[in-house]
This record gives structure tokens, C-alpha cells and sequence, in this order.
């Protein structure tokens, strides 16, 4: 299952030593997800995925939302150098699910 869509970066201020940021998957196609994965059981409710943004793709894992939200997917540092993002620009994001 691929998922395209576009969405802005966030950070995720819990801890004030790291800076995490994540984009928020759709709610549909993480409804899709939960629907394709119900069995699937990984620490934390992970689930792995290949990602594109721009021209850089990698291997990572989404994380469903908390109180069942959508999924949210981590963007490191080097890809948010690499394409010249910042929290608050928007993104194109292909999440592929691996594993399914």
C-alpha cells in the first residue's frame, strides 16, 4: 500500500532536549492502514515504511497518533537539510508500507 499526500511539518515539543518533527498521515488512509494491519504488532504500534520526500527516500517507521489519531511519521534531520525543509513547510510524503 503506497499513500501520496501533502502535509506540513510539525514538532513535537515533549522533550525539550530533542527537537522531533513529524508530518500527520490523512485520517482515511490511516484508517486504511489500521484496516490492512490489524494483526501486525511492533513496539509502540509501529509499523515499517519506505518514504519519499523530494528526492530522498528512506527507511522508517510510522507511529499511530495519540487516543488512535492518524499516524505520524518522523522526518530526521538530514532529509529535512537535504530538501530544504522546516517545521511548518509543507511537504509531498510517499509512505509505502513494508511488512504487509
Amino acid at each position: 500500500m503506497k499513500v501520496k499526500f501533502e502535509a506540513q511539518l510539525w514538532a513535537w515539543d515533549a522533550r525539550r532536549m530533542d527537537t522531533w518533527v513529524f508530518v500527520t498521515l490523512p485520517v482515511d488512509e490511516s484508517e486504511d492502514i489500521r484496516d490492512l494491519t490489524g494483526s501486525v504488532k511492533r513496539g509502540f504500534g509501529s509499523l515499517r515504511v519506505r518514504v519519499s520526500i523530494g528526492g530522498t527516500t528512506w527507511k522508517t517507521s510510522i507511529f499511530p497518533g495519540s487516543g488512535g489519531g492518524p499516524y505520524v511519521l518522523p522526518v530526521k534531520g538530514p532529509v529535512r537539510k537535504a530538501e530544504s525543509l522546516d517545521v511548518g513547510d509543507t511537504a509531498a510524503v510517499t509512505v509505502e508500507l513494508l511488512d504487509v
